[in-house]
């Protein structure tokens, strides 16, 4: 069985316990990870410290050129990473409408190439004879990066790159249960850095990220996960002020009004809300539809969800794996059992398969409103509960009601009136016939609950700075 390595400082970090990692389409082990301790976590925060003067000092396109090169070696390895995408994650390799982990790793890709292309500009505020003011972008020192199970490889590089464009070094902690493709991105990316600029530590004790947050080495911790998780990372990391970047759970909600054309706008919506098997922060999770169309929607939908195959995504022809980890499973099981008990209607799935692997088909729930489960509370798996409404007005109010703000969306053959309603509705994003579409220089976070914080392109870089303001008096 493969152990994968941890590295610290540029050389693999000698440890003397491992974890498993398990394949969820399996429910078996199929590889080891290397387990860090608080002293090896002391040992990264000290290489990163060390390291981040000479980074730091670095020329501009000395950096830019490493990112390059990151890049380069990503392309290079991208077969490798998604094959480990898939054994660990579940994803599978093509997947539905291709977004599988390929897409994961041809994102991470793209995000690199984007994030190289960034600038670090001076503002200049007064230029005058008697005086010039300059305001100058400074790196923040030592970012500890704590990445999720959904897309372990993509959201790493979100986290990272910008950290290492702006001069920042940084300690990567990837979720116990997807340390691997994490890993072996930090090798890679270890064999073009200087040393001690990427380190990695894992752990499967959860008090590893609680060690992050409070260190006092660390100067920002960069989080996206669930909300309870990001309320006690902002709890620790008072004690020494550190910057935060917090992008935390989503409800997000879509509101399809009576003249959007249910045969056209069904395969986006379904990809939007099952992409990823729904295991996406910003997926479509509560669908929203005038009375006026709800019947032909819910069966445009039901005859895509009916079509697919799920399973094992290193076979060939799966269109969504399985459930990335068991607890997760009995949630999505548990929510689709509360609806059932309500009287909701489903028009697919609604039982877990016999059989090993954590698999759960894509269901679709109708004839279910707000106060139930299943749309009050964040699924974060294959299902999505479709509720019928009369009064846009209405629609929006509820809409709005979650304590989330990720992003939300309109659908409607009138774009200006979909624009304004968007506009309304209580998120970091929002779009029009389309969901969950993020772009590497468009800024993405929440409001509310969701966190805050936002990531990606010049608003994204900003986060890793401090502002450092010259008065030059000539």
């Amino acid at each position: 069985m493969t152990e994968y390595k941890l590295i610290v400082d540029g050389k693999p970090l000698a440890t003397t316990d491992t974890f498993g990692v398990v394949n969820p389409a399996t429910g078996e082990v199929f590889a080891q990870c290397q387990a860090a301790s608080s002293e090896h976590l002391d040992q990264a925060v000290a290489a990163a410290r060390k390291a981040f003067p000479g980074w730091s000092q670095q020329p501009d396109e000395v950096r830019v050129g490493k990112l390059k090169e990151i890049a380069a070696l990503l392309q290079e390895h991208s077969e490798e990473l998604a094959q480990l995408l898939t054994r660990e994650q579940g994803k599978p390799l093509q997947g539905f409408a291709g977004l599988g982990a390929h897409f994961e790793v041809g994102g991470a890709i793209a995000w690199t190439e984007a994030t190289a292309a960034l600038h670090m500009p001076v503002d200049v505020i007064e230029d005058s004879d008697q005086l010039r003011i300059e305001v100058h972008r400074k790196p923040l020192g030592v970012v500890g990066s704590i990445t999720p199970w959904n897309y372990p490889l993509m959201i790493a590089v979100w986290h990272v790159l910008p950290a290492l464009r702006s001069g920042n070094t940084v300690v990567l902690k990837p979720s116990e249960m997807t340390p691997l493709a994490t890993a072996r991105f930090v090798e890679l990316c270890n064999q073009v850095l200087p040393a001690g600029v990427l380190n990695i530590v894992a752990s499967n004790a959860g008090s590893l990220g609680a060690a992050m947050s409070k260190h006092s080495g660390i100067d920002k911790i960069v989080f996206t996960g669930s909300t309870p998780t990001g309320k006690r990372i902002m709890s620790a990391a008072s004690a020494t002020l550190k910057r935060l970047t917090l992008e935390l759970g989503g409800n997000d909600a879509a509101i399809v009004l009576a003249d959007a054309d249910p045969k056209k706008i069904a395969p986006a919506i379904f990809a939007t809300a099952f992409i990823n098997s729904g295991q996406t922060c910003a997926a479509l999770k509560r669908l929203y539809v005038h009375e006026g169309i709800y019947e032909e929607l819910c069966a445009e939908l039901a005859a895509i969800a009916n079509s697919v195959k799920v399973g094992n995504g290193l076979e060939p022809g799966i269109d969504f794996g399985p459930v990335q980890n068991e607890a997760q499973l009995n949630i999505v099981a548990e929510l689709a059992d509360d609806a059932r008990q309500a009287g909701a209607r489903f028009l697919s799935g609604g039982v877990r398969p016999q059989g090993p692997g954590y698999f759960y088909p894509i269901t679709l729930v109708a004839d279910i409103s707000d106060g139930t489960r299943l749309v009050d509370e964040e699924p974060f798996g294959p299902i999505l509960p479709i509720i019928k409404f009369t009064d846009v007005e209405d629609a929006l109010r509820r809409a709005n009601a979650s304590e989330n703000g990720l992003g939300g969306s309109v659908w409607s053959a009138d774009v200006e009136k979909a624009t304004q309603l968007a506009s309304r509705l209580e998120c970091g994003s929002a779009w029009i016939n389309n969901h969950a579409i993020l772009h590497p220089m468009a800024p993405f976070g929440g409001v509310k609950q969701s966190g805050f914080g936002v990531e990606f392109g010049q608003f994204g870089l900003d986060e890793y700075c401090s502002l450092q303001t010259l008065h030059i008096s000539k």
